[in-house]
């Protein structure tokens, strides 16, 4: 699903940006340039990021 129109990003991105450690917004921003121009993406990046830290939390524990 493309996340982000201005960009092309997607969330297979998103995902791999956490995977590769983004665990804030900020380093999700920094890495994929997310929600860098219009910004009417926001809520849905920082929502695939909460759901792919959530995922991950159990394998931390």
């Amino acid at each position: 699903m493309i996340v982000c129109v201005c960009h092309g990003i997607n969330e297979r991105t998103l995902r791999q940006a956490v995977d590769a450690g983004a665990t804030t917004m900020s380093d999700l921003i920094g890495a994929t340039g997310v929600s860098t121009c219009c910004g009417c993406c926001a809520d849905c990046a920082r929502d695939v990021l909460d759901q792919v830290l959530a995922e991950r939390l159990p394998l931390a524990a």
